[in-house]
């Protein structure tokens, strides 16, 4: 497949965040339809509430019976952001507005040519609330799996965001496709230049200025939307998401921060480069709840960390002298 792009779709083109997306793509990659490098630890973690959620509620299995690699999947299920910063109420809102219609017809289009999905598969989607199930399975597996550690994904969502929009900006199409995915590879051809997906599409799509929606994402891979009525977009990757979710490398070499601070003082620098609570440092890092706590004091005494409360929790992140020491200046 091509994507056809001019020098007037760059400021067209837009970053958005889907937290919709990555509820469904953490299902799929619990369930085993996605492999993504360095989250083992989080599918770990993550399982046994996954598996509790496979037995509470059918439609989270009705759900991933229909999920499929290399095939058509039903849009209204994981319809991409429209890059105005919705969050995930706003997107399930999208999503339980289908029509029964038009969900029937996805439906129809996705099982075509499908595994045989389970006898109580079928009957949710044969119901009248279908479109209400599958969204109560979504927002079960936000509420599950995704929102617990989502003030953490969304820094690093937002890390990404900025690099590539500002690569986009400066550099133009070949720096900000580079590195997206080892299936994409931009060709320029003069005035008009092709961003080239290695699929199975062989169709050539023309932005006409409308510009490029690109979409990171932390526990999903690489999707296309090149249908109407959905923006053209691109969802990728991530960079620097393993670290954020999983403990550190006990066979890390000592460094001159962990002689400087103490090794399990370091470990939670390093473990800042997105913000994080107390508790979701004890769960990434293994350390006891007490222990997390009094080295944040420390470090937070020293001006390496700063804290801020969010609800009923404090959100820590590295101050620049935190960056600085922890070699992210």
């Amino acid at each position: 497949m091509r994507i056809e792009v001019t020098p007037a779709d760059v400021a067209a083109s837009r970053f958005a965040i889907s937290p919709l997306g990555e509820a469904v793509s953490a299902l799929r990659l619990l369930a085993g339809q996605n492999t993504v490098p360095g989250l083992a630890p989080w599918v770990v973690r993550a399982r046994p509430a996954y598996e509790r959620l496979l037995r509470e509620l059918p439609a989270v299995g009705a759900l991933l019976a229909l999920l499929r690699r290399g095939g058509y999947n039903a849009d209204f299920i994981q319809p991409p952001p429209d890059g105005t910063g919705r969050d995930f109420a706003d997107e399930l809102a999208v999503v339980r507005a289908t029509p029964l219609a038009q969900a029937r017809d996805e439906l129809a289009r996705n099982l075509a040519g499908h595994r045989t999905p389970p006898a109580y598969a079928r009957r949710i989607y044969d119901s009248p609330d279908v479109v209400d199930r599958l969204a109560d399975a979504i927002e079960a597996a936000w509420t599950t799996l995704v929102e617990p550690d989502w003030p953490r994904l969304r820094a690093v969502l937002e890390r990404d965001l900025l690099h590539r929009a500002g690569r986009l900006l400066a550099y133009g199409w070949g720096a900000a496709v580079a590195g997206l995915d080892p299936r994409l590879r931009w060709v320029p051809g003069g005035p008009v230049g092709y961003i080239e997906v290695a699929d199975h599409d062989p169709e050539t799509y023309t932005l006409a200025g409308r510009g490029l929606l690109l979409v990171p994402t932390v526990f999903g891979t690489m999707i296309n939307y090149v249908e109407q009525p959905w923006p053209f977009a691109v969802v990728y990757r991530a960079s620097g998401v393993a670290e954020m979710l999983g403990p550190p490398d006990p066979t890390r070499p000592e460094e001159a921060l962990d002689r400087l601070v103490g090794r399990a003082r370091a470990t939670i620098l390093r473990a800042l480069a997105a913000p994080a609570t107390t508790s979701q440092l004890v769960a990434q890092l293994g350390m006891s709840l007490g222990g997390v706590g009094d080295h944040l004091s420390v470090l937070r005494q020293s001006g390496l960390v700063t804290g801020t409360r969010t609800a009923r929790s404090v959100l820590y992140r590295r101050t620049p002298l935190g960056d600085a020491l922890a070699g992210h200046a």
